[in-house]
C-alpha cells in the first residue's frame, strides 16, 4: 500500500498487474511440429496401424499451438489437418476426381483449426496448472470429434482418434464409453507426453540454483510414466472372447465386381451373378461334406443394384440362391421408390422357399451427402458438374437396422453407417445379437476397406457384440467382441468365408451410457473455454 493509500483509505486499490507468461515456441519450430503432428496422426491409422503415433501427434500439435495468438493457434491446427486428411482420405479421388477429395480435406481440416485455436485459447489454465494440461488436451479432442461428426450434412466421423486404435490395448476402453473414451485417452496420453516434453525443455531454467537433479526433472518423469500406465491401463478392462449365447454359422460372400471403380453400376447384373454363382458354389460344397451348412448367409451392400422387388428375373437369381444353400441371405440391395424419382440403399431379407421377407428390410439411415444425395443441389453444380452424375437421391430410413434373420437377430449398418455412434447403438439397444456390415468398396480401395474394418473392430469391443464386414471387393472378415479378426478376404477377389459365431444379449457399459460420457466430456470441454477466458482477461503472452 502506497503513503498515499495509508493516509486516505478510501482510495480506489491499483488496477491488477496482468501475469505475464513465458512465450511460445518459436514459429520456425511450431510449424514443421504442426505437419509432423498430423503425419504421426495419419501413420497411426491403417493401413500403417503404427497406433502409438497417434498420442505422439496429438501432444506435437498440443506443443506447437500452446500460447500462440489465436489465428496462429488455427493456422498450425489447420497443417496438421491438411497433412492428416488429404493422404488419410486419397480414396475419394480415385474414381471421381481430385475436387471432392480436396474439398473434403480441406473441411475436416478446418475442425483442426477449430482445435488449434481452442488449444492456443486454454493456454493460461495448462499454465496455471501442469496437471490441466493433458486433461484440457482430452476435452478438446473430445469436443471438436464431436462437433466434426455432426456438421455439417450429419458430419462425416472418420479419422476419429479411436479408429486409430484398432490393435492398441486403449480399444479396450471402448466397453466403457465407446469411441469418444478412447478419443480421450488417446488425447490425454498425448497431454501427458506434451506435459513431460515441456517441462523438460524448462526444468533446467526453472529448478533453483542448487537445486537437485531429481528434483528438476520429477516433473518429465511422472507424467511420462503416467502416459505409460494410461496406455497399458486398457488391459484392465475384462471384455470376452467370444458370445455368450447360442451358435450360429454364417457365410459371407464376397463375389467382387468385374471392374473397380464408379462404372460398377454399370455391371449390376454382372455383380449379381457374382453373388449368386458364389453361394450355389458354396451350396455345393455344403451338399459334398466339405462345407457346414450355413445358418444365415450375408451378401455386401449392391450386391444387387438391380431392385429384386420390381424385376422378376433378379429376384428369381435370388431366390435360387437362398432355396439352393437353404438359408436365408441378407442382401444388400438397391430399391426404387418410395417416391418418384428416390431410391433407398437397403438390407433385406430373403428366405429360402418364400422369398423376401419385407418385415425384416432396413433402409439406410445416414446416406451420404453428395456421393448418395445431393444436398443444395445448385449451389453444388456451380462448384461441379458431377453432382449430376447423382439423379435419384437416396431416402433415409427412419428406423434402426434390426433384422431379425430366424437364428439371429442383426444389428444391420450399411457402410460409412458404422462410423456413426448412435447408428450402431440403435441397433444393439433394439435387440441386435450380431453386428453387420454391409459395404461396398468398389469405387475406393485397400487402405479405405481397412480403416472401415477398423472402426467394426471398435464397434465390436463397444457393445460386446460379435461383428462381420461384407464387402463387394474387400476386406470382407468375421471379429469377435475382443476385436479380434479372424479369415479377413483379399482385396479385388471373390471369396466365401464360413465360420461360427455365438449370439449376445447382455449390454456393456458403453451401451448403457449411450451418449452420456460425450456429453460430459465435451461439456466440460465448452467450460474449460469459458474458464480460460477469466484467465486471458488478467495474462498477456509474450509473443513468439
Amino acid at each position: 500500500m502506497t503513503t498515499l493509500d495509508r493516509d486516505n483509505p478510501r482510495a480506489p486499490a491499483a488496477p491488477p498487474q496482468p501475469v505475464v507468461v513465458g512465450r511460445p515456441l518459436p514459429l520456425r519450430a511450431a510449424v514443421p511440429m504442426a505437419v509432423a503432428a498430423g503425419l504421426a496422426l495419419l501413420v497411426a491409422f491403417p493401413p500403417y496401424g503404427v497406433w502409438p503415433l497417434a498420442p505422439v501427434g496429438v501432444a506435437l500439435l498440443a506443443a506447437a499451438a500452446h500460447r500462440r495468438r489465436l489465428r496462429a493457434g488455427a493456422g498450425l491446427g489447420f497443417l496438421t489437418g491438411v497433412a492428416l486428411f488429404a493422404p488419410l482420405l486419397a480414396w475419394t479421388n480415385l474414381h471421381t476426381g481430385y475436387l471432392p477429395w480436396v474439398l473434403l480435406s480441406l473441411l475436416q481440416a478446418g475442425y483442426l483449426a477449430l482445435l488449434g485455436a481452442a488449444t492456443a485459447w486454454v493456454s493460461p489454465l495448462a499454465d496455471r496448472s501442469r496437471w490441466a494440461w493433458p486433461a484440457l488436451t482430452g476435452l478438446l479432442w473430445v469436443g471438436q470429434e464431436a462437433l466434426r461428426d455432426r456438421t455439417p450434412f450429419g458430419g462425416f466421423p472418420w479419422g476419429r482418434l479411436a479408429f486409430s486404435q484398432d490393435s492398441s490395448p486403449l480399444l479396450r476402453l471402448a466397453a466403457l464409453g465407446g469411441a469418444p473414451l478412447v478419443t480421450f485417452a488417446v488425447a490425454l496420453i498425448g497431454g501427458l507426453l506434451v506435459t513431460a516434453a515441456w517441462r523438460g525443455f524448462t526444468a533446467g531454467r526453472e529448478t533453483p540454483a542448487g537445486g537437485t537433479a531429481t528434483r528438476r526433472w520429477q516433473p518429465v518423469v511422472v507424467p511420462a510414466v503416467a502416459a505409460v500406465a494410461l496406455g497399458a491401463a486398457g488391459l484392465l478392462v475384462p471384455v470376452a472372447s467370444a458370445g455368450s449365447g447360442a451358435p450360429v454359422t454364417v457365410a459371407i460372400v464376397q463375389g467382387n465386381v468385374p471392374r473397380l471403380g464408379l462404372d460398377f453400376n454399370a455391371q449390376r447384373q454382372a455383380v449379381l451373378n457374382n453373388h449368386v454363382d458364389a453361394t450355389l458354389e458354396l451350396a455345393a460344397r455344403v451338399a459334398a461334406g466339405t462345407q457346414r451348412q450355413p445358418d444365415l448367409v450375408v451378401w455386401p451392400e449392391n450386391s444387387s443394384d438391380i431392385d429384386p422387388l420390381r424385376n422378376p428375373a433378379a429376384g428369381a437369381r435370388i431366390a435360387q440362391a437362398a432355396d439352393t444353400v437353404r438359408a436365408p441371405i441378407l442382401v444388400g440391395a438397391v430399391l426404387l421408390g418410395p417416391g418418384p424419382g428416390e431410391v433407398r440403399n437397403a438390407g433385406i431379407l430373403w428366405r429360402p422357399d418364400t422369398g423376401a421377407d419385407l418385415s425384416q428390410l432396413y433402409t439406410k439411415r445416414h446416406p451420404v451427402p453428395f456421393a448418395e444425395y445431393v444436398p443444395l443441389r445448385d449451389v453444388a453444380r456451380m462448384v461441379s458438374k458431377q453432382v449430376d452424375l447423382i439423379r435419384n437421391d437416396f431416402v433415409p430410413g427412419s428406423t434402426p437396422g434390426v433384422v431379425r434373420a430366424g437364428p439371429a437377430v442383426l444389428g444391420d449398418v450399411i457402410c460409412f453407417e458404422v462410423a456413426y455412434d448412435e447408428v450402431v447403438r440403435d441397433t444393439v439397444t433394439g435387440g441386435a445379437q450380431l453386428l453387420v456390415v454391409q459395404t461396398n468398396n468398389a469405387t475406393f480401395d485397400v487402405a479405405e476397406a481397412r480403416q472401415q474394418l477398423a472402426m467394426v473392430r471398435l464397434r465390436a469391443v463397444e457393445h460386446g457384440r460379435a461383428a462381420l464386414m461384407a464387402s463387394t471387393v474387400g476386406v470382407s472378415g468375421f471379429v469377435a467382441p475382443d476385436g479380434r479378426v479372424s479369415d479377413a478376404t483379399g482385396f479385388n477377389t471373390r471369396e466365401v468365408v464360413v465360420r461360427e459365431m455365438r449370439l449376445d444379449d447382455g449390454r456393456t457399459l458403453a451401451t448403457r451410457l449411450g451418449w452420456w460420457p460425450e456429453l460430459a466430456l465435451a461439456g466440460l470441454a465448452a467450460a474449460a473455454l469459458v474458464g480460460a477466458a477469466v484467465l486471458r482477461r488478467r495474462q498477456r503472452i509474450l509473443p513468439g
